[in-house]
């Protein structure tokens, strides 16, 4: 929007903060090649347009604001004589995309001190070519130091994820090779007692009857129920009295295993009941190596199908054999990273879901949600650990009208109202030296915000901080650019100087 020339004051123009120190003739060439520009309530400028001119406010009303999804969010509101903004880096030039980084409107007849794009970068080479190559080392220098920490934040993400995995991996691995060794000693010793059975003056009638009730209780193992300790230790002590009362002196090593396998009083009585007493000890210990290798292959099963889960956890989370861009239920994702993240979490904190699975798919980058859940959990964990790594975390799905909420809620001590505004900038953060590097939160935004069209926002009081995490259920493909690329950057964010 084009506003209307009115005449340039090399005095007025002066009495801008921006302009003070410079000579007569520097403020005739600004008069002279540049214009004030009087504009009526509205639009002067929009975010994404390129950017071709420098504005300073000579006097009125301007309002900041910047797009967040479909919103235009005010940033700043002032009437503060000299305030600047437009194409503040055009003395970058082409090493950096020239458009505006925030929309600028005024509310008032405004006027403004305006210089076209290559002009204002010329008179900055050209007056200040000290102050251009600072600020040309501080844009990029900061930049690739952002880059640089970003990339080793995500290394030592992964390392403790990895860390945490392999501690997930090895639990269920070692059970199984252990119960594999004790299963194969198992085995060994029923084809003895097999042996030892064959040789015995048994009849035909009395081996089947013992393979019939091999057979039987073998079923019955895998429909063991679930029993206290305190209900555990009772039948234990009946089984062994059972099995002393018909001459087996080794009953209490027997009876543990009986009752693990869901077997009582009952079924023992059944067993006596279909086989010959003199045969009764010899076939109680047959059942027992029955029972044995029917417990180990439950123990192998189950524990070769948490490494199956932690393998797919581990795909699910990294997503590194799914499309980049695509429709994905939150929970999986949600799943996965908490799967991921347990061994961190820990024992001390209780992990609560309150889901809504009515909720859609919800069109994302689904590895970079996850490095979003990642580094919220990972906050809300660390403000609990001083809390003795005790508390609760509250992960909360619903629907908010046309967008999905994700929300991250920690009974840790809060965030403080004075720090509360810059939790989102780069490398700030309240962990100790060594712990973060300030950039979770950041990249956390870039990724929500400016790659999704979302929202990330924070609430906090002592004992109930909240993340809260919008997306959009509907939206155009966003742009391709990474949490470090160009939308979004630090210093866009931080830069809106009206």
């Amino acid at each position: 929007m084009s506003g209307q020339i009115v005449p340039c004051s090399p005095k007025e123009i002066r009495s801008l903060f921006l302009f003070e120190k410079l000579r007569p003739e520097q403020l005739g060439r600004l008069c002279a090649e540049g214009r004030v520009e009087l504009f009526q309530p509205g639009p002067v400028y929009t975010e994404g347009d390129p950017a071709t001119c420098f504005f300073v406010m000579v006097e009125g009303t301007a309002v900041i604001s910047r797009r967040v999804g479909g919103d235009d969010v005010e940033v700043v509101r002032t009437s503060q004589r000299g305030v600047y903004g437009g194409a503040m880096q055009a003395y970058l030039g082409d090493r950096v995309r020239q458009v505006y980084t925030n929309s600028l409107r005024v509310t008032e007849p405004t006027r403004f001190f305006v210089l076209p794009a290559d002009l204002f970068a010329e008179v900055m080479h050209e007056w200040f070519p000290m102050a251009v190559h600072l600020l040309e080392g501080l844009f990029f220098g900061s930049k690739n130091t952002q880059a640089a920490i970003g990339q080793r934040e995500r290394l030592l993400a992964l390392g403790s994820l990895s860390a945490g995995l392999t501690h997930e991996l090895n639990n269920p691995a070692a059970a199984a090779v252990r119960a594999t060794a004790t299963l194969r000693e198992r085995v060994a010793r029923m084809r003895h007692k097999l042996a030892v059975i064959a040789e015995g003056p048994f009849s035909r009638d009395a081996l089947a009857s013992l393979v019939e009730i091999q057979e039987r209780t073998a079923e019955r193992v895998s429909k063991a129920p679930a029993l206290s300790p305190l209900e555990a230790a009772d039948r234990e002590d009946l089984l062994g009295d059972w099995l002393a009362d018909h001459g087996m002196d080794n009953g209490w090593q027997l009876a543990p295993t009986f009752v693990q396998a869901g077997l009582d009083v009952d079924w023992l009585e059944q067993v006596a009941a279909a086989v010959d007493e003199e045969i009764l000890p010899g076939a109680m210990g047959w059942l027992n190596y029955t029972v044995e290798t029917e417990l180990l292959m439950t123990e192998i099963e189950e524990s070769t199908t948490r490494i199956s889960h932690l393998v797919d956890a581990a795909g699910q989370y990294s997503q590194l054999d799914r499309a980049p861009y695509r429709a994905v239920d939150v929970h999986e994702l949600l799943e996965s990273t908490l799967l991921m993240l347990s061994a961190k979490i820990g024992s001390g904190v209780r992990v609560v879901r309150e889901y809504d699975r009515t909720l859609p798919p919800v069109p994302a980058y689904p590895a970079e949600l996850n490095q979003v859940w990642t580094n919220l959990i990972d906050n809300a964990v660390s403000a609990m650990r001083g809390q003795g790594g005790e508390g609760t975390l509250t992960v909360r799905t619903a629907r908010d009208h046309d967008r999905v909420l994700v929300e991250f809620r920690d009974t840790g001590p809060g965030v403080p109202a004075e720090i509360r505004d810059r939790v989102f900038d780069p490398f700030f953060t309240t962990k100790p030296v060594g712990e973060g590097t300030g950039l979770g939160l950041d990249i956390s935004w870039r990724i929500v915000v400016d790659k999704h069209h979302g929202t990330l926002r924070l609430d906090s009081e002592p004992g109930d901080t909240r993340f809260q995490v919008l997306l959009p259920l509907t939206a155009e493909q966003p742009e391709p650019a990474g949490p470090d690329g160009p939308a979004g950057s630090p210093e866009e964010r931080t830069e809106d100087a009206v």
